[in-house]
């Protein structure tokens, strides 16, 4: 796992769902009970419970509807994931956002604001559980290359470069840009002439030293400031 955090083998996944209808986090409730090594422990029907829940609960994965009545699903992502509120926790939350609608703006918004992926709300059971699993884990549940189509074309004018981006050496520049176009670590390891285990080594520098928290967040800096090679 690329920076992220070992989590506990012997504690259940700690799961939050938001969405303001109530049969649907009460059917999202049930799917995720029936896992083994999950628990629901929150449930919010709109975006200022839910970052009050998170607070207060600690949960590992939020499952974020976006289009709420008052706060929606976007800036209850972003308040929960701010990064003064994210020092204070022990430790990191994913949030994974729910949408009707594939390539969605306001999935792409949440995104840059830290969320580890998207799914559609039709998705299976089986894919659910897989998603939970796999952001608890510090892994995206969307691809690069999805992940490049979604962004592309969002940002109106490109960032100006953080002079963090200068503390990279010229490899792991090469390696942010690979791992922005949608490269795998085996992929990249084949362009750079390197083992994979060193390719993991680079990108784990590069979310050191740009204060990153995963490869969702490589490549959404990639876009925001033109990386991409």
């Amino acid at each position: 796992m690329d920076g992220a955090d070992e989590p506990d083998a012997a504690e259940p996944i700690r799961v939050v769902i938001v969405d303001d209808q109530e049969l649907f986090r009460a059917g999202v409730a049930v799917i995720v009970s029936a896992q083994e090594g999950m628990e629901v422990v929150g449930q919010a029907g709109e975006g200022r419970q839910a970052v009050r829940l998170v607070d207060e609960l600690s949960p590992h994965v939020v499952l974020m509807d976006l289009r709420m009545p008052g706060m929606d699903g976007v800036e209850a992502t972003r308040q929960i994931l701010e990064p003064s509120r994210a020092a204070e926790r022990r430790r990191p939350v994913r949030v994974v956002v729910l949408t009707t609608f594939n390539l969605d703006d306001r999935a792409a918004t949440a995104i840059r604001y830290g969320a580890s992926g998207f799914l559609l709300k039709d998705t299976t059971p089986a894919m659910l559980a897989d998603a939970i699993r796999t952001v608890h884990a510090g892994i995206a549940v969307l691809a690069p290359e999805d992940l490049g189509a979604l962004l592309e074309g969002r940002f109106r004018s490109r960032q100006p470069v953080p002079s963090a981006y200068e503390t990279l050496t010229d490899k792991e520049r090469e390696i942010l840009a690979a791992v922005a176009r949608g490269l795998s670590n085996a992929e990249i390891a084949q362009q750079v002439f390197a083992s994979e285990s060193t390719v993991k080594t680079h990108v784990g520098n590069i979310l050191r030293k740009l204060d990153l928290r995963d490869r969702v967040q490589i490549v959404v800096f990639a876009h925001e400031h033109d990386l991409r090679g």
